[in-house]
């Protein structure tokens, strides 16, 4: 019987993988070899969630992986029409992420609440200036995505008394649909991004959408930094269009030291770590391994990506 062969496009540190010892053959590749292994992998796991190698290799010659699987939620780094209209099985990391994202998306909203950047600074200059926060509960928020992710926030918003509208692609129970949006928008204090990168959400929240927002409202995008046109964010911040935000995805990652987003008053930034919690790495690794086993013998795969949308539909 011939082994399968797995292609690793690696990132440091590389999975664990121990359980499929001898019974599949693993080949590592980086970005600069991974067009001149795709041909002999029968699956691809894009371990290197970051890296855009495999949307530029994937037109190539040869055959082609049956399944991918991306350690990630957001598929948008390797998706390339020839691989959308081929009939290999794209999966992500579905799972994983989800209350970790949500979390700290809640730590946000009470840092922003409670003034706690401000805080920090004060206590850095031993300075001592009371002020009042701001009660969270009672408060609106509308989460953009409607997917695990947005589901878990909205969940997780909920428990500390916040009011929350969930926005979908498309309207059903309990969600919203993209007409809606703009009406939600104007009434809430917290909008959160946390919606898969498409043709149809690249560039939503523009000039024209931070203009609807309250004066009073705060912004957070978890999804990708491509939601967001930064330039205007930074205007409506600087405006006071909007109160504050809080971004952890970029267009481009890592931002820059000279990039002018660390310096924009209101805003705060983090390295895109919102699902990344002690272990993260072991469990992405174990569930790929569960995914293998399942794909070893015939069996359906979960978190399978609709490629026409860009995401795992049955939201």
């Amino acid at each position: 019987m011939t082994v399968p062969t797995l292609l690793v496009l690696d990132a440091d540190p590389p999975p664990r993988l121990g359980r499929l010892t001898g019974r599949v053959r693993i080949v590592h590749a980086d970005a600069d070899t991974v067009a001149e292994r795709l041909p002999e992998a029968d699956v691809l796991l894009v371990w290197d969630f970051a890296s855009t190698a495999v949307r530029a290799a994937w037109p190539g010659e040869g055959p082609r992986p049956r399944w991918v699987h991306t350690a990630s939620a957001g598929v948008d780094h390797l998706l390339c029409p020839e691989l959308v209209a081929s009939d290999t099985v794209v999966t992500n990391a579905r799972g994983i992420f989800e209350q970790p994202i949500a979390e700290y998306v809640a730590a946000l909203v009470l840092a922003m609440a409670k003034d706690l950047p401000r805080t920090l600074e004060l206590q850095g200059r031993r300075e001592w200036r009371h002020r009042e926060g701001q009660r969270l509960a009672g408060t609106r928020a509308c989460v953009v995505g409607s997917g695990p992710i947005g589901r878990a926030i909205m969940r997780t918003l909920k428990a500390l008394g916040v009011t929350t509208a969930l926005v979908g692609r498309v309207p059903r129970t309990g969600i919203h649909g993209p007409q809606d949006l703009d009406r939600l928008l104007a009434r809430a204090d917290w909008v959160i991004a946390a919606a898969p990168l498409t043709e149809q959400t690249r560039g939503m929240f523009d000039t024209r959408r931070f203009g609807v927002m309250q004066p009073s409202a705060r912004f957070v995008n978890v999804g990708r930094g491509e939601l967001v046109v930064q330039d205007a964010l930074a205007q409506a911040l600087a405006k006071r269009w909007i109160a504050g935000a809080a971004l952890d995805v970029f267009e481009d990652e890592p931002l820059a030291p000279d990039s002018p987003l660390w310096q924009v008053p209101g805003l705060i930034v983090s390295p895109h770590m919102s699902g990344d919690t002690v272990g993260w790495r072991d469990e992405l690794g174990a569930q790929f391994v569960e995914l293998y086993e399942r794909w070893a013998v015939g069996r359906s795969l979960p978190n399978v990506v609709d490629k026409q949308r860009g995401y795992v539909p049955g939201h």
